[in-house]
């Protein structure tokens, strides 16, 4: 049989056939996604370790505000370097090959990191560990959203936000643990980054036995693979009738040569998408969450705890943005992605509001320092459960099938660029106009955002990536 010839007759859509997937099919796809989500878990840790580890760092290594925000922020700048090559290597090579090479690379920044001398090679490792974390904040959501069924899309690439949440608040605990049982000796912060070498071996072993993404596979005319691989995550029934709407979109987009910069220029429908795209990465890192994360530790100190306790204090945080994942992930499966993402604005702009407030006109002590870690627990748990989920899901699912490893990196680099600036500003914000008016800048971004959400964002929610792909196409021609 000619997978082409085929694709161009009409066929029972996918999402018509109903019924639950066989054991095995369903064990198949857990697996994938475990496996898979560890690069989350990674990203997660990676960005997380920071925020306890600083203080330490910056009395062994001599670090002053400006180099301090450096080695933080040059991870994120890595990031964005990282988003657009791993999205242009994962449309070139395959998602797979490309997230065994970020394994590598999360290995070898972690490493470099642990063993640094100096604040130069900290910041050099630091950036080498963002390309792992670039690549794998676009590659990771791409492979889960492109084998996953269209009904189970949102609860299993949100499971990589999980991951990422589980990996920040392994950092904390594990932070929180080693300064309790390492006190001030020297060096304790490196026991607190080799720690993430580990979950990148297990990334590496795993990708080796997973499949390819069967959509990848299509792009590239192997239609044949492509369905042996949509055999292992779909009933047979089901895995044909998929193939069908991906090959022929597959021979479509092949007709028109989506794939890179120039396509994005020159197909407005793409173009206008791209713009959507950055307006979403923008959106949720102006709500500041990675303020939260970066620095969660001494805004905490600020607001009246004692070091030692800031650190057990920021587990709160960890943790409640691993249960709001939860709420997240059930929710994705029952209300639109759309109205849940204004939802979770309208939260996080009122908690920062709150924090702002708080920090303003209550006298330091115990009073400040918890109603302060009440709202960062607040802000988290609608940043965690709404806004983020929905942000990395949505970039994974609107922009072509040829051109999706690209256009998800070029709006995660806008993300990351974002993210760049937002914690490089933000300890030179707190100590030039103090922490409350820095929050007040938040919460006016914050407006504004829900104010685009309102106006451009499409819902996505119950259509396969092809439908979808239709649908937009046509809105934004």
């Amino acid at each position: 049989m000619d997978v082409r010839d085929d694709a161009t007759r009409a066929s029972i859509p996918a999402t018509a056939i109903t019924g639950p997937a066989p054991p095995a099919v369903s064990r198949r796809l857990r697996i994938i996604t475990v496996v898979a989500t560890f690069g989350g878990l990674l990203f997660g840790y990676d960005t997380g370790v920071i925020n306890g580890a600083l203080p330490y760092m910056t009395d062994d290594l001599g670090l002053t505000a400006v180099t301090e925000g450096m080695v933080t922020s040059s991870l994120l700048l890595g990031a964005a370097l990282g988003a657009i090559t791993g999205g242009r290597l994962s449309d070139a090579r395959g998602r797979r090959r490309t997230i065994l090479t970020l394994a590598v690379l999360f290995f070898i920044g972690a490493l470099g990191c642990t063993l640094a001398p100096t604040t130069a090679i900290m910041i050099v490792a630091r950036f080498v560990l963002g390309l792992a974390v670039g690549g794998a904040s676009v590659t990771v959501p791409v492979y889960l959203a492109e084998i996953s069924p269209a009904e189970r899309r949102g609860a299993l690439v949100t499971r990589n936000e999980l991951m990422i949440v589980s990996g920040q608040l392994l950092a904390f605990t594990s932070n929180a643990i080693i300064a309790q049982v390492g006190g001030e000796s020297g060096g304790i912060w490196r026991w607190m980054l080799v720690l993430a070498t580990l979950p990148a071996v297990v990334l590496w072993f795993g990708m080796l036995v997973m499949p390819e993404s069967p959509r990848w596979l299509a792009s590239q005319s192997r239609f044949a693979d492509a369905l042996d691989v949509l055999k292992q995550v779909r009933s047979q029934q089901r895995a044909e009738a998929e193939l069908s709407e991906v090959s022929a979109l597959a021979i479509k987009e092949e007709q028109e040569k989506l794939g890179g910069w120039q396509d994005m220029k020159a197909t407005p429908w793409v173009r206008k998408l791209m713009f959507v795209g950055f307006g979403i990465a923008i959106v949720q890192q102006i709500t500041g969450v990675n303020t939260i994360m970066y620095y969660g530790t001494q805004i905490l100190t600020d607001a009246g705890f004692a070091s030692d306790s800031a650190l057990t204090a920021n587990i709160a945080n960890g943790v409640i943005s691993v249960l709001a994942t939860f709420v997240g992930i059930w929710l994705l499966g029952r209300v639109n992605r759309r109205p849940m993402l204004m939802t979770g604005q309208l939260g996080t702009t009122t908690a920062l509001l709150l924090i702002g407030v708080f920090s303003l006109v209550l006298p330091s002590g115990d009073a400040r320092a918890y109603a302060v870690l009440a709202m960062t627990i607040t802000f988290l748990a609608f940043q965690q459960g709404a806004i983020s989920p929905v942000t990395w899901l949505m970039l994974s699912e609107i922009f072509p099938m040829r051109m999706r490893g690209f256009g998800m990196g070029v709006a995660a680099v806008v993300l990351w660029l974002t993210n760049f600036v937002i914690g490089l500003v933000f300890p030179s914000l707190v100590s030039g106009i103090g922490i409350s008016n820095t929050f007040f800048l938040f919460v006016v971004a914050g407006l504004l955002s829900l104010t685009f959400v309102k106006l451009y964002v499409p819902e996505t929610k119950g259509r396969t990536l092809e439908v979808l792909e239709a649908e937009l196409r046509t809105r934004f021609s």
